[in-house]
């Protein structure tokens, strides 16, 4: 259960601000919010099942010390990759009666891949628990872009993105630092 919390947490803050996030309020502000929201949904599932699948791999050959130091230089990367990230919300892709959905699920697939919200379920996958990262990573990707979805369909604008972005880069820097003294701890405790 502590996984699919952490994971659910962890990603949901990693989604603030991102591009996805703000590809999802722009298309919502145009669009009906269900089929928006089922495309965004469908899209997560698939890129997360497919961060927890090569974490699950990397995890299961690779010393949890190992794992958590490389997790921690990689959550201070997201720290700084976010604080100095910019919003781009254009996706390029123009929506049409029914094809909202697989439009909506194709434009944010493609936005996200290779997202930190990915390398985040993948780092998490990796320390254990796959399913429950999985499920808890979704659920916080989608709860982030349910987010987007409503301020866009109620005030068809962008989010503040700078502030989001600057309390999101601290929270990853804590993670980042608090992985390290773990994997400190796990080198110490192995020797």
């Amino acid at each position: 259960m502590e996984s699919l919390l952490i994971a659910f947490g962890l990603i949901f803050v990693a989604e603030l601000g991102d591009k996805t996030q703000l590809v999802a309020l722009s298309l919502a502000a145009r669009y009906r919010p269900l089929p928006v929201l089922a495309g965004l949904a469908i899209a997560h599932a698939c890129t997360q099942g497919l961060s927890i699948t090569v974490g699950g791999i990397v995890g299961a050959a690779v010393p949890r010390p190992a794992v958590s130091a490389g997790a921690g230089v990689l959550f201070l990367g997201f720290a700084v990759w976010t604080f100095r990230s910019g919003g781009d919300d254009d996706t390029g892709v123009e929506l049409r009666g029914r094809a909202v959905v697989p439009a909506v699920a194709a434009a944010i697939f493609v936005a996200e891949l290779g997202d930190k919200t990915m390398l985040t379920a993948a780092t998490l996958a990796a320390r254990g628990a796959p399913l429950l990262v999985w499920a808890g990573g979704t659920a916080g990707v989608v709860a982030a872009g349910g987010v987007a979805v409503a301020v866009g369909n109620l005030l068809g604008a962008r989010l503040p993105a700078a502030t989001i972005r600057r309390v999101a880069a601290g929270l990853f820097a804590l993670f980042g630092l608090l992985l390290l003294v773990d994997a400190v701890g796990l080198g110490r405790a192995v020797r």
